[in-house]
């Protein structure tokens, strides 16, 4: 089911065919640099299934991105729920394939789910929360209008991974 288009992306859910062109993206320790752990197999198969779970339960989540030209996906770009200070808020989230970074799509795809977030959700505002070390990932929050209003620390395999919170307001 297409959610959304861009110039160069189509943005759809994601479905178990899926499955293999996101266990290449997650099982990739330079795409996951952030996560600080490449998935295995197991874990990729949550993390798909959590996306069809927000698709059902909040009507959105992260959607396949996909190539228009080859119908390629490339990444995965969308809107979760999720805790900052014990607050559930609407993060635009982005993951996109080692091979098409620096091309622009993230922050044409994270546009693309601002806007629809605000138009079509009728969102008042939106969030990204990101790693602080993780500079590209900041650099498309900014792009889409987003500036940072809080920090945050995440906690991942027993680590303490300071981030981010950049929000964008109606």
């Amino acid at each position: 089911m297409t959610i959304l288009e861009t110039q160069r992306l189509t943005l759809r859910e994601m479905t178990e065919e899926d499955l293999p062109a996101l266990c290449r993206m997650l099982q990739d320790a330079d795409v996951m640099y952030a996560y600080e752990h490449a998935f295995s197999d197991e874990e990729a198969r949550e993390w798909l299934a959590r996306q069809r779970g927000r698709y059902a339960r909040d009507g959105f989540g992260l959607w396949a991105a996909l190539l228009k030209e080859s119908g390629e996906l490339i990444g995965q770009c969308g809107i979760t729920l999720q805790d900052v200070h014990g607050t559930a808020v609407p993060e635009i989230g982005y993951l996109f394939c080692k091979e098409f970074w620096h091309r622009g799509y993230a922050t044409e795809a994270a546009i693309a789910c601002k806007r629809y977030a605000f138009d079509v959700l009728g969102l008042p505002e939106v969030y990204s929360i990101i790693r602080d070390n993780n500079l590209p990932s900041r650099r498309v929050a900014e792009r889409n209008g987003m500036t940072v209003c809080d920090t945050l620390v995440k906690h991942y395999y027993g680590m303490d991974m300071p981030h981010l919170v950049y929000r964008a307001v109606r």
